[in-house]
């Protein structure tokens, strides 16, 4: 009944279920949600913020008798604070939808919800009704096109997904081809990795297709911010052809919608970016 939600990627699920009044507390603040019901609830005090997972709230959370606490895994980097909710007897739920290797397989986290909230019925429907949207894409023909999903930390290094990862799996159902096809070892469940730019280069240099993930650093205007963050990307494939795009900052939290990315994905592919939902092209 009163959920502190630290995982950004459950709120899409809780909303499509009907589910909101079940949170009383968040873990990131209005400016931080792009989903329209979430932002409003904070803004209103329907939800409150109670501190982002490194530094919660405790006094906020244990006055509104907080029943479950759904952190995300970057809670793993603070096991203190899930050891101190655990100590004020808070159950503490990981969620671990960004290691799923399949698409589905995040959005079938739905199914867990809807027990906690006792509308299995409904997480079942809505569901197959993804499963059905995804099917329709995966059955389209291969394009041949390679693709680079990354973005520049602070560091100057690219994060890239690596080749299990579901983003991947994404462009694959796309009819694309993940540039970094055997990149991570399969028992490591994380699904990013840092590469140094020359190594970045080497393996990305002659990909079709660039989407850059503006999710963690901010979204792109132009190529030539792109350019700004390393004069490399003058020699990408990609850059010279102008085949560059950039994800929408609220590409993770829309974790219902990973059928209209993976078409926005064939789109591209195909010529058809006109009107994309979750990305755009980089002029």
């Amino acid at each position: 009944d009163n959920i502190y939600l630290v995982a950004t990627s459950a709120m899409d699920l809780f909303c499509a279920l009907d589910g909101l009044d079940s949170i009383s507390l968040s873990g990131t603040n209005a400016d931080g949600w792009y989903i329209d019901e979430a932002k409003k609830a904070l803004e209103d005090g329907s939800i409150s913020f109670a501190g982002k997972y490194s530094a919660p709230d405790y006094e906020l959370i244990l006055s509104k008798n907080c029943d479950l606490a759904i952190e995300s895994t970057m809670i793993y980097h603070k096991p203190e604070v899930k050891e101190k909710l655990e100590q004020f007897g808070i159950p503490v739920l990981v969620e671990h939808s960004s290691y799923e290797s399949h698409p589905l397989g995040r959005t079938e986290w739905l199914k867990l919800y809807g027990v906690l909230l006792g509308k299995e019925e409904l997480a079942d429907k809505l569901f197959q009704e993804q499963v059905d949207k995804l099917k329709a894409i995966e059955d389209s023909e291969s394009t041949g096109k390679t693709v680079a999903f990354f973005y520049i930390n602070s560091m100057g290094s690219a994060n890239v997904r690596k080749s299990n990862d579901y983003v991947s799996k994404m462009i694959e159902l796309a009819g694309g081809r993940y540039i970094f096809d055997s990149l991570g070892d399969e028992d490591d469940v994380t699904s990013t990795m840092s590469m140094q730019m020359e190594e970045f280069y080497a393996g990305a240099k002659d990909a079709d297709y660039i989407i850059y993930n503006s999710t963690i650093e901010g979204e792109l205007s132009s190529v030539d911010d792109l350019l700004a963050k390393s004069p490399l990307f003058e020699k990408f494939k990609a850059v010279q052809e102008g085949h560059v795009y950039c994800t929408s900052k609220n590409l993770y939290q829309s974790t219902m919608s990973l059928g209209t990315i993976t078409s926005d994905i064939r789109r591209m592919l195909t010529g058809d970016d006109a009107d994309l939902t979750y990305i755009y092209k980089l002029e």
